[in-house]
């Protein structure tokens, strides 16, 4: 089966807002570059994935990606995450993809073996349908879907995700496996999440982006205590 991953990534411009009381907009920008540059390097790096998709409404997101080796499916528009996935979905379907692994960009630990280690987790007979669901690292959000067919569930992103898509599952009578990592658990949302990377993070473009903005003296280190 062919398995494709798909990374929803809207505008980078005014990206992280929660962040926004720590963070000024062009550190934001340049952060949300970086860890979804790092993202997309361990997901094309991860053997088992066929195709890497990215799907966003952003022209500057659609250039930026395209040095990569990655397939860019464009929006018309962003209308949120939910929507740019489902959207994703009917191209990768069109495309042949029987698999389909859902990653957000904001997770800057990922590393190519934690794919792989969530392909590995489906059915020893992988035969659709099935799902395999990451949580993040608070479980109110859903980090990494394996899903067979894509469409096997209705994806509702954001608050409690992650008890949405258990709750779909049960209501479609789909097995489902929940598979607990803690790297793909660290998505970048809050100053506690931020803080948590800075202590585990070690290289990549995340790690020197961060180590810039902290020579830059940037407020976010000077207001950490």
């Amino acid at each position: 089966m062919k398995v494709g991953a798909l990374i929803p990534v809207k505008g980078f411009h005014g990206a992280k807002q929660r962040l926004a009381s720590r963070l000024s907009l062009p550190e934001r920008s340049e952060l949300m570059k970086a860890m979804v540059h790092d993202v997309l390097v361990e997901v094309i790096r991860a053997r088992g994935i066929h195709k890497t998709y990215v799907v966003t409404g952003s022209d500057e997101v659609a250039h930026w990606v395209s040095a990569l080796n990655v397939e860019v499916i464009r929006e018309r528009d962003e209308t949120g995450e939910t929507d740019a996935v489902h959207f994703g979905f009917d191209v990768m379907k069109e495309a042949g993809m029987d698999v389909a692994l859902v990653l957000p960009g904001d997770i800057p630990l990922l590393r190519a073996e934690d794919v792989e280690s969530v392909l590995r987790s489906a059915p020893a007979d992988p035969e659709p349908p099935f799902a395999v669901l990451v949580p993040s690292h608070d479980r109110m959000g859903t980090n990494a879907l394996l899903l067979a067919p894509p469409s096997i569930l209705r994806l509702r992103f954001g608050h409690d995700s992650f008890r949405y898509h258990l709750n779909e599952a049960a209501v479609r009578g789909v097995s489902v496996k929940v598979v607990e990592n803690a790297r793909i658990a660290l998505d970048i949302d809050e100053p506690a999440d931020l803080r948590q990377l800075i202590c585990r993070l070690k290289g990549g473009r995340t790690g020197e982006r961060l180590a810039a903005m902290k020579d830059s003296g940037s407020g976010f280190f000077a207001g950490a205590g």
